[in-house]
């Protein structure tokens, strides 16, 4: 069962594609999705990065961050995130740790779940129905 809305989002500490350390708390102020994943470079995750990619000026312009969570390594990431041109972080979760604090584990991997967590820190919004192709542009027509 997913995290509730309200709920204070767990903090995490972990390094994205290019190794950098990132936290949760990095992003405290603004508005952050963290959108989980199965696997790099397949058809569906490929279709929803693409989407956040082909959106991300919106994200821009409204001050939010964009995290995309895998169970995958930094290698496959790189690959992935050069492959396509994301220009947001994705991070290495191979441990499963993140995901398992967020209630998305599947069988060795996370599911497709994408949280919106506010600038307080607090989960505002949980999306499990997740349209890979269309699936930044619908959190974008939410906020409107």
């Amino acid at each position: 069962m997913v995290l509730a809305v309200g709920t204070v989002a767990p903090n995490f500490t972990t390094v994205d594609d290019q190794g950098t350390t990132v936290s949760l708390t990095d992003f405290q102020g603004k508005m952050v999705v963290l959108y989980f994943y199965p696997k790099d470079d397949t058809p569906g995750c490929t279709k929803e990065a693409q989407s956040f990619r082909d959106n991300y000026d919106q994200y821009q312009d409204k001050d939010m961050v964009v995290l995309g969570v895998s169970m995958d390594d930094q290698a496959s990431h790189k690959m992935f995130k050069e492959k396509y041109g994301l220009p947001f972080q994705l991070l290495v979760d191979t441990d499963g740790a993140i995901t398992k604090a967020y209630d998305v584990e599947g069988s060795g991997y996370s599911k497709r779940v994408t949280y919106l967590i506010d600038a307080e820190g607090k989960i505002a919004r949980v999306d499990q129905n997740v349209k890979t192709d269309t699936h930044a542009q619908d959190i974008l027509s939410s906020l409107a």
